[in-house]
């Protein structure tokens, strides 16, 4: 845990929430920045896994076909299904004509009629690329193409993937197929924290069907051994593309590249970037559950102050040189009145330093404080308005 400087600030006006800085279920998140790195790719985004630190934004923003990176979201849904129950891994689902059919780019060499394993096609797409596996997964879980693209458009609009539209489940060139760095790399996010059971099949190196050996189209799985995951993707109208986690002493970061010219640069590239985020990054343990970071005014309360601590670890990332220029402002509107229930959001903690930005938290109470009585508070308020008279 690193030391800061605590300041305490009273607002009179209501202190803005700090809750929706909170990434869903994980610690404080903010967007910390360092010098910067130049990369070739046209759209970059790097995310802290744990935190939510945005340490890399180019183009992020940007709505481009997204190619293969698009089968995540097919395997989400299929990770999704195994995980409810809907499917097992030993289940099959039918080739159709048409998934048999689709033998452009990457394919997994499926057989007309045949019947495939869910386990089969999980390896057939995150380690093959296979379009044909795609459609057969769709169909095996939708009943159609159309019906499974449904389901990618309402699981993107539910993962708040706001600027990700989807037209088929395998990612070949189609000009309503759109997603964002941005995008890809929080679908990421998602799938690793949602699916820990299946993410491993993203590390698998190789995969063998129909006596066909095809090897992970990912570059880092064969150069890097702490990347684990996850896709590469190659269209003309967009470059080559990748999304890549790694997990370097405990820490997970992700990287995701639009638009290098070459399956080399790609490589390059993103082990470039990845290395400079763990380089010029750290995470930083700023203040444990409870830990109390302030104390402040009570009105009317059995108590004259309540303690101000955080209801969780508050982790952040930082820039490795500016972890200790570190420094936090509680705010609040106060007096606070009472009565306070133990851990009530009551404020917000305001975290700052050199060369990143700001970034708040919710302050709740560290105990319990009840309201004065009926005595209690006329002789309160006798000495309140006593002094404003003086």
């Amino acid at each position: 845990m690193i030391g800061i400087k605590m300041k305490l600030v009273a607002l009179r006006a209501t202190a803005v929430a700090a809750s929706a800085l909170l990434a869903t279920s994980l610690l404080a998140a903010g967007a910390a920045r360092a010098d910067t790195i130049d990369t070739t790719a046209t759209e970059a985004y790097v995310l802290d896994y744990e935190t939510g630190a945005v340490l890399l934004d180019k183009n992020a923003e940007t709505r481009i076909q997204p190619a293969s990176l698009s089968k995540l979201m097919t395997v989400y849904l299929l990770f999704e299904a195994l995980k409810k129950g809907e499917v097992k891994l030993d289940d099959t689902f039918p080739v159709s004509k048409e998934a048999w059919a689709l033998n452009e780019g990457s394919t997994m060499f499926v057989g007309i009629g045949d019947r495939i394993r869910v386990e089969d096609l999980i390896r057939g797409i995150v380690v093959q690329s296979g379009n044909d596996a795609c459609l057969v997964v769709a169909e095996g879980l939708a009943g159609t193409e159309q019906a499974f693209v449904e389901k990618m458009n309402a699981k993107a609009k539910e993962l708040g993937l706001n600027d990700s539209q989807f037209d088929n489940p395998h990612g070949l060139e189609d000009e309503k197929q759109l997603m964002t760095a941005h995008d890809v790399a929080w679908l990421a996010h998602h799938l690793i924290a949602d699916f820990p059971e299946y993410y491993h099949y993203f590390s698998e190196k190789e995969f063998v069907f129909n006596g066909i050996k095809q090897g992970n189209r990912n570059p880092l799985l064969y150069k890097d051994p702490t990347v684990d995951g996850l896709k590469t993707g190659h269209l003309s109208i967009s470059g080559y593309s990748v999304a890549v986690s790694a997990k370097r002493d405990g820490r997970r970061v992700i990287v995701v590249l639009i638009g290098t010219h070459s399956m080399q640069e790609r490589s390059d590239e993103s082990a470039k970037v990845l290395d400079w985020a763990y380089r010029e990054f750290d995470n930083y343990t700023v203040a444990k559950a409870g830990s109390v970071l302030a104390d402040a005014p009570v009105w009317l309360g059995q108590e004259a102050t309540v303690p101000l601590a955080v209801g969780k670890d508050l982790l952040v990332t930082l820039p490795r040189a500016a972890h200790d220029k570190l420094t936090a402002k509680a705010v609040f509107e106060g007096p606070i009145p009472a009565p306070i229930a133990a851990g009530q959001e009551v404020g917000k903690v305001v975290i700052s330093a050199p060369g990143m930005t700001d970034m708040e938290v919710p302050l709740v109470a560290g105990k319990e404080v009840p309201k004065l009585g009926f005595f209690g508070r006329m002789i309160a308020a006798l000495k309140h308005f006593a002094g404003v008279g003086a």
